[in-house]
């Protein structure tokens, strides 16, 4: 395994790599090492909706998976698949297990600003994340309504919501695959795949929905399909 890179040299040498090493040693303890750095990446309401399925070489669904990916030479030859999903299916819990650690680890009572944490997990949350029929044009209205007398959030609406999640999910994956360039690995997200019949052949849940599959392994000098191309910094970054 290559020096560890530092942040700069990790940013400047990711690339999106499609294909990858056969022969090549593949540490899949880096992986996982990769995935628990993920997990403390930035999301939204730190609710973490989402979820790393991961795929390696010497399961008996890899091979399948690869070629529901539209048999890319990414996944091919990717030495392991990683599902990213996103899970708002358990935003419930996950708030509860939230509003759990701040009570718990609350130093008095009085506190304010525990008290409004405690608010934000136990009203302001199911109220955003809570479906039912005609709840997502109240929660326009209201964010109307308000944004008439003060600053207010205007994405509230149900899709709004399915945006939010997948951005969590995105941050998430783009802190994995950085930390397996630094690793010494190479990354290839896609989102060329049969999503229905994935979900099937993994078994994932219905409230589930896959972000992107992410191929890992050694890349190859081949697997880097030419040079880096950007548009140029000033139409990316302005300042007022």
């Amino acid at each position: 395994m290559s020096q560890e890179l530092n942040f700069f040299e990790a940013v400047q040498q990711r690339r999106s790599v499609r294909v990858f090493d056969q022969t090549d040693n593949f540490d899949g303890t880096i992986v996982q090492k990769c995935l628990e750095a993920a997990i403390l990446s930035p999301n939204s309401s730190n609710l973490q909706l989402y979820q790393f399925v991961r795929v390696p070489e010497y399961s008996t669904l890899k091979d399948r998976l690869a070629q529901l990916c539209m048999g890319q030479k990414a996944a091919t030859t990717a030495r392991e698949l990683v599902v990213v999903l996103t899970r708002r299916d358990r935003w419930k819990a996950h708030a509860k297990a939230n509003f759990d650690f701040i009570s718990a680890s609350a130093s008095g009572e009085g506190d304010k600003k525990v008290k409004l944490a405690l608010r934000y997990y136990g009203k302001l949350v199911p109220m955003l994340y809570q479906k039912f029929p005609g709840w997502s044009f109240v929660k326009k209205l209201i964010a109307i309504s308000q944004g008439m007398r003060k600053p207010m959030v205007r994405e509230v609406s149900e899709t709004a919501v399915r945006i939010s999640v997948h951005k969590s999910a995105a941050l998430a994956s783009m802190t994995f695959m950085l930390g397996m360039k630094a690793a010494g690995y190479d990354t290839c997200p896609m989102e060329g795949f049969d999503s229905k019949r994935v979900k099937k052949l993994l078994n994932l849940p219905a409230g589930s929905e896959i972000a992107m599959i992410i191929a890992c392994g050694k890349g190859l000098p081949e697997g880097i399909y030419g040079e880096r191309f950007r548009v140029p910094t000033l139409e990316l970054i302005t300042v007022k």
